[in-house]
């Protein structure tokens, strides 16, 4: 995937570009990129600062965001769109079981406040109930399965995806999950900031459960045995860069065997009452982890376990219920985003709407705002993308013939899907009304997780999307061996697609997003992957050796990155996508240099097109975040942080050092030797 967090790019950018009137009074726009740069900074010194500085220096970090660029701004525009949308769908006053009517009756509800006030916890009272009632180990797990239904997670995770070694099965797999905070090291990690969070997390755990009632010495007793008890559910976790290797992670059991790994658990019921049918074995991401759960379970008091459930309850549904539990949610979550306020109710509602039934708003959204020329263009741009993959691919020295026709077929065989799906899903089961937010919830939850256990026994649709169309994404998908194209990340605020020349396009769409998703099919994950998306071994053992020499160099460079000090870029947790990142480059300039645009070689905004092409790619990741967040990624996110997602790979990149006379002593300039050279 192109970027987590909504920070991904695409060709979108011009919405910050302010307008100027000419002396016609015609309006005129600036140049998209030479309008960013920052001329006192010397491209081989910071590339990023040089492409984006003048631009970061004049838009500080909106009070209610952990950081603002680009995608901010598209962002912006796009939940604009689909608040129009919701209003519209609202003040229609649709018939029943209409798209309009379960997206307005939802957007109405999610925003009246006063409701939810005065509600108070009525709408979840026989939730809690049920989780008081819990008095032994299965009838915690009994509870576990009612609340994992409508959309509560607890103990560990599980999800119906493609067998990873036979893609045209879907399959069940259970993982490591059950924590709170957002990765292991969390728990055991001693710098100040570190520790400061795993105290304010018992404060905040404290603070929700007295809100549901309890007493507030009992919560805070309460909510430091939760601590405990999710450090050593953490301390049987794997770290994040061991979750990247799908053959460890990928161990098939028979259910009948599942007892042989984790006795505390009825698996034969379990998963009955989950609703797996028509299978007889499932995947287990990290065995050990339930071996160490299985004793976690026995060993802990009953009551923790009651109030870990009950807490993960209140703070997953915390939107839904009084403001206090949205306002604590949003405080704790400070510590890892740096956000200063909250974001306003609209939006929030937007985003839950969204996340309830996103594909009934992208059905309207493409009407309205995508444009079928626009699909028609990018769909091209895969095209001459894929082309330059392929004669790079010929062009390689360290691979056999053998591998490269393997990998011929791969790319071969890649499918796009650009804009929107052909094929909608069917919402009409799905009951929504305007009797209570919490039950909108529970319902579309409820909903989204039968249509997914379905899925189990039934053909692979090769046709489904895992984005919506107006998200703010993109996506590889090693099963399906596809890459996906939402319509909303071709985005330009302010700008029509026709306004935007050849080097932008290939730097922002050509390189960062198509190249960058065709390169995941041959980064370190992607490259285990067959041409018909199973977890099939295609290389030599000498390729594979190569491959590997190749990345462990890259592992290198970016763990000596430090953006945050004492936080530096995890190498191996991140090599996935900056494999991406420097392989959609060199695909994008290989495609560039076909185009009449570069070979005309003509100046615009004083930079030549190479020069755009490498302005136009960083400034695809235009913008600045927050230290708290900044410090947050680095311990949980598989990107590096944008800054690094240019120059990281740009140094690696020949052309880079040509187009602006990078040369040694410059604190980009990399010897030849030491350059990254993969694909």
């Amino acid at each position: 995937m192109k970027l987590h967090n909504a920070m991904l790019t695409g060709l979108f950018l011009i919405s910050i570009l302010a307008a100027c009137k000419n002396e016609s009074n015609k309006e005129t726009k600036p140049d998209v990129v030479a309008q960013n740069i920052d001329s006192t900074v010397a491209p081989g010194e910071d590339f990023f600062q040089y492409a984006n500085g003048t631009w970061i220096k004049n838009n500080p970090i909106p009070d209610d965001r952990s950081s603002t660029g680009i995608w901010y701004l598209v962002i912006e525009e796009n939940m604009k769109r689909l608040k129009k949308i919701a209003e519209e769908a609202a003040a229609a006053h649709a018939a029943k079981g209409t798209s309009s009517q379960k997206i307005g009756d939802f957007w109405t509800i999610a925003m009246d406040s006063a409701k939810l006030e005065k509600d108070g916890l009525k709408p979840i009272e026989p939730w809690l109930q049920k989780i008081d009632a819990i008095k032994d180990v299965p009838s915690l797990l009994a509870t576990s399965i009612e609340l994992r239904k409508i959309g509560s997670g607890t103990l560990f995770s599980s999800y119906v995806t493609q067998d990873d070694k036979n893609s045209d099965v879907m399959s069940y797999k259970l993982s490591q999950g059950g924590i709170g905070l957002p990765e292991r090291e969390y728990y055991f990690k001693t710098d100040s900031a570190t520790v400061n969070i795993r105290n304010q997390y018992v404060n905040y755990i404290a603070k929700m459960l007295a809100y549901t009632g309890e007493d507030s010495a009992a919560a805070m007793s309460a909510a430091k045995n939760i601590l405990a008890l999710e450090t050593k559910m953490a301390k049987a976790s794997r770290k994040l860069e061991d979750l990247r290797d799908p053959n460890r992670n990928y161990n098939k059991m028979a259910i009948t065997d599942l007892g042989k790994m984790n006795k505390t658990i009825n698996w034969a019921d379990y998963l009955k009452a989950v609703g797996v049918k028509d299978i007889d074995s499932v995947i287990v991401g990290q065995p050990e982890f339930f071996k160490a759960l299985d004793q976690i379970l026995i060993s802990v008091p009953i009551a923790d376990w009651k109030n870990y459930v009950k807490f993960n309850f209140v703070a997953d549904f915390s939107n839904a219920l009084p403001e206090k539990f949205g306002n604590a949610a949003f405080e704790f979550g400070k510590l890892f985003s740096g956000a200063k306020v909250r974001q306003d109710r609209w939006k929030r509602a937007i985003q839950s709407t969204e996340s309830a039934m996103g594909e009934l708003l992208g059905q309207l959204y493409v009407k309205e705002y995508f444009n079928e020329k626009t699909k028609e263009r990018y769909s091209q741009l895969v095209e001459n993308i894929k082309d330059a993959m392929k004669t790079r691919i010929a062009a390689l020295t360290w691979m056999s013939d053998s591998t490269k026709q393997k990998a011929f077929a791969k790319l071969a065989a890649m499918k796009k899907k650009v804009g929107y799906p052909d094929k909608w899903k069917d919402f009409s089961q799905m009951e929504i009304g305007k009797d209570s937010y919490f039950q909108n919830l529970v319902n579309a939850n409820s909903w989204w997780y039968n249509y997914n256990i379905n899925k189990l026994g039934k053909p692979v649709d090769r046709d489904e999307w895992d984005m919506y169309p107006q998200t703010y994404n993109a996506y590889y998908s090693t099963s399906n061996n596809e890459i996906v194209l939402p319509a909303g990340i071709f985005t330009v605020p302010g700008y029509k697609d026709e306004e935007l020349d050849d080097a932008v396009v290939y730097g922002y769409a050509g390189a960062s997003t198509i190249g960058h998703e065709i390169t995941h099919g041959f980064d370190d994950q992607g490259r285990q992957y067959d041409a018909q998306g199973n977890l099939k071994n295609w290389w030599t053992k000498n390729d594979e050796d190569e491959f590997t020499k190749r990345a462990d160099v890259m592992i290198k460079q970016f763990d000596e990155f430090e953006p945050v000090k004492g936080y530096h870029i995890n190498g191996k947790a991140t090599l996935g996508e900056n494999i991406a990142d420097l392989g959609g480059i060199l695909l994008g300039i290989e495609a560039f240099k076909k185009t009449d645009e570069y070979k005309e070689n003509k100046i615009i905004g004083g930079l030549t097109p190479l020069q755009r092409f490498f302005c136009g790619y960083a400034i695809g990741w235009l913008g600045h975040t927050r230290e708290e967040s900044l410090r947050s990624r680095l311990l949980t996110d598989v990107h590096s942080p944008a800054k690094y997602r240019v120059n990281g790979p740009f140094a690696d990149v020949d052309e880079f050092y040509k187009t602006f006379n990078v040369q040694p002593g410059d604190k980009m300039y990399r010897p030849d030797s030491l350059r990254v050279r993969i694909w």
